[in-house]
């Protein structure tokens, strides 16, 4: 299975290293997404989203091999939109 996202070409020959990455970074953030939009007062599902859309985007758009990102960033957006809208 090749693809290119890109200008990289993934193939599937470190899927079996992947995949376990992928779990941890996933059972790392969603605790973290939740409990940044816990503590700033937003919907717990903006958190959830912020976070989903926020990987999603650094993943695709990062020229990078290997990128770091947060929900911090994506929820901080959200917030400001959301709390644009109840003052």
């Amino acid at each position: 299975m090749n693809y290119k996202l890109g200008k990289y070409l993934f193939t599937g020959e470190y899927w079996h290293k992947d995949f376990p990455a992928g779990i941890a970074v996933f059972l790392v953030a969603i605790p973290l997404c939740l409990g940044i939009a816990h503590a700033s007062g937003a919907p717990l599902l903006s958190g959830l989203i912020a976070g989903v859309i926020g990987g999603i985007l650094v993943g695709v758009v990062s020229p990078a091999q290997l990128a770091v990102s947060g929900p911090a960033a994506g929820l901080t957006a959200i917030y400001l939109i959301w709390n644009s809208r109840i003052r």
